[in-house]
């Protein structure tokens, strides 16, 4: 049977290496595995500061859209597509528009109150006007169905999968943390400092894995913080890292720490689970779904409010003194490695959702 086509519209800088996002990383798996559900992916990448792009930007993601034919199939990355309904919307009754959301415009950290309502209401638009919305987790779907009024039916989740990987050896059970994530005030390096300030001593050292060109003030404040509390030589910054280098860092971790303000799911979260290293995270948003649980009902992580530097630095303390503790934790993080689900099935429900109704069927 051949394969059925979606364009996929999404920014153009998904391939660079020195812009990880877990966004990019998972519109770049799902082109790969889409044709295995029956999907062949046709790329358009569009260049822009998205979600706020300049004129010539948007005016290139309209000549995109209207040059695809009547009928046609689009999945359009949110980043690129929720900001700019003026380039979007236009085109909802002559294709059949999928908006792939990672995260709600909003909810990134930082932004004027003002602002965060312009995009908030941006994004309304397009969605309301698209033909489904696909979520990264039960969360996020059931966040953008109540805050943006959408119909429920519209509204599905892919949630990203994880390839099971070696289990890390780590370092010696205990003291070597890891923290995969770009350095941006949603991610809250600054929080993970601060905790770590209090706990100095303890034996232990922590390396902060992730991108360091999206915001070059937050990661200037972030060293000066590491500096300000002696830690030069036990917090590393280590940027980027894809491939044997990734593998490198998490196979040396004991215990995985990510202290986001807001995430719809939080794909280092499975990525350490999938090696079996415990997380230790906020409950913010998507984040439980996440960390989930092992079979036999066993947390493989600790769950922190977010914004809250005391109670990580508790929490760290209780794995540093527990061995107790790190045993559970080790234990539910292995069960939950066998359970976590597949970028395969992943693609599956997304495909699901690109074979919905076609444009003017009246569905």
């Amino acid at each position: 049977m051949p394969l059925r086509s979606v364009h996929f519209v999404l920014p153009d800088g998904v391939d660079d290496p020195a812009l990880p996002s877990g966004g990019n990383a998972y519109d770049r798996r799902v082109c790969l595995d889409l044709p295995g559900a029956g999907w062949q992916v046709h790329r358009h990448p569009v260049g822009g500061q998205w979600p706020r792009p300049d004129a010539a930007s948007r005016a290139e993601l309209a000549a995109v859209l209207r040059r695809l034919p009547d009928g046609a199939v689009v999945l359009l990355d949110g980043l690129v597509a929720c900001g700019v309904p003026e380039s979007v919307v236009p085109e909802a009754e002559r294709l059949r528009l999928v908006v792939l959301v990672h995260l709600p415009l909003a909810d990134e950290t930082g932004l004027a109150p003002s602002l965060a309502a312009e995009l908030d209401a941006r994004e309304r638009t397009v969605l309301r006007a698209a033909a489904a919305v696909v979520a990264t987790s039960g969360w996020a779907a059931r966040r953008l169905t109540f805050h943006h009024g959408l119909d429920p039916h519209w509204v599905h989740v892919a949630a990203p999968g994880a390839d099971i990987a070696p289990l890390a050896g780590g370092t010696d059970g205990v003291s070597r943390l890891v923290c995969v994530a770009a350095v941006t005030p949603r991610k809250g390096q600054h929080l993970l400092v601060e905790a770590l300030a209090e706990l100095t001593g303890l034996p232990w050292s922590c390396v902060l894995i992730g991108g360091l060109g999206h915001d070059p003030a937050y990661v200037s404040r972030v060293r000066g913080l590491i500096e300000r509390y002696g830690m030069t030589d036990r917090v590393r910054l280590a940027g980027p890292q894809s491939g044997a280098a990734l593998d490198a860092g998490f196979a040396a971790a004991d215990l995985m720490v990510l202290a986001s303000h807001a995430e719809t799911y939080g794909m280092a979260v499975t990525e350490a689970l999938a090696r079996g290293i415990p997380v230790l995270t906020t409950n913010a948003g998507g984040l439980p779904e996440a960390v989930g649980r092992a079979p036999g009902g066993g947390l493989p992580g600790i769950l922190v409010p977010p914004g809250d530097p005391v109670a990580l630095a508790a929490a760290l303390r209780d794995w540093f003194g527990d061995a107790g503790v790190r045993d559970r934790l080790k234990s539910a993080a292995r069960g939950r490695r066998a359970d976590l689900s597949s970028w395969a099935a992943t693609s599956r429900d997304l495909a699901d959702v690109l074979a919905g109704p076609p444009v003017g069927s009246g569905a």
